[in-house]
């Protein structure tokens, strides 16, 4: 090989390791400050839109602190066994999460189930900590409505941490947790694996560091073929070894489909029966 020959390919070998660089930086950087974009998926509805669902409900306008509104649906069953505080996944709104939620309504319970700051109707800078804050206002409302043995907590996805925070943090009847992760760290770790994800996240809902407070029972449902939250965070949960926890297994189950399954469907009629 000639000595412009190697010049040449020493140049371009340069230009492609800074190109690898620049993109690296751009997308470790899009990571962090877009991440909200990223994690977020919510539909906004105007203030004035209708709800309409088969079953009885209350439209709330909740405020938990200044300049925030949180809306929320309660759902009223005619004879109820108890009432379920709903926390939905990470994408859409209130007029999709409240049909979704009417599956329990039918089982005979009343169900409350929130919209997230910037989500639908709901007003507020989201963060972390805000999550839990509305989601403990929401628990302090059917307080005052319900006894506390008579409340079950229900998190789906996203709301599978802000549940497990506040069953930590609360006396409720259960937790039933649809699709959990071991923590949001641990599931960009699986999509993200070359970057630093840890220093880069602004937001961890380490459900890990919340079930083993949890006195309540715990049930989880996963799906084996779930492409959103891999199976295997989910079963690192079971490897905390709670007394209180029965982890579901959905073989061929995945991230939205679980209610088509008769283990999902047996496991949700022990719960509630």
């Amino acid at each position: 090989m000639s000595f412009t020959l190697q010049k040449r390919l020493k140049i371009r070998l340069k230009k492609l390791f800074l190109i690898v660089i620049g993109l690296y930086v751009m997308i470790g950087s899009a990571l962090y400050f877009f991440q909200e974009k990223l994690m977020f998926f919510p539909t906004t509805l105007e203030q004035d839109f209708k709800y309409q669902f088969d079953y009885p409900f209350e439209e709330l306008f909740l405020k938990p602190e200044v300049d925030v509104t949180i809306n929320a649906v309660h759902f009223k069953a005619k004879n109820p066994k108890g009432v379920i505080l709903y926390f939905h996944g990470n994408a859409g709104d209130l007029s999709r999460w409240g049909n979704i939620t009417t599956y329990f309504v039918e089982k005979n319970y009343d169900v409350l189930v929130m919209d997230y700051r910037t989500y639908g109707k709901s007003i507020g800078k989201l963060s972390e900590a805000t999550f839990y804050k509305d989601a403990q206002f929401c628990y302090d409302y059917l307080l005052k409505h319900y006894s506390e043995k008579d409340i079950t907590l229900y998190g789906r996805s996203l709301g599978t941490g802000i549940a497990s925070y506040l069953a930590s943090k609360n006396k409720s009847k259960q937790l039933v947790l649809e699709t959990p992760y071991f923590s949001i760290l641990d599931v960009a770790k699986h999509r993200f694996p070359i970057f630093p994800v840890k220093q880069l996240l602004k937001y961890h809902f380490p459900t890990f560091q919340y079930l083993p407070k949890v006195r309540c029972p715990i049930t989880i449902i996963h799906g084996t073929e779930d492409g959103v939250v891999p199976y295997a965070s989910a079963k690192k949960l079971e490897d905390l070894k709670l007394e209180n926890l029965n982890f579901v297994t959905v073989k061929g189950g995945g991230h939205n489909d679980l209610i088509n399954y008769e283990a999902y469907q047996s496991t949700i009629h022990d719960c509630l029966k």
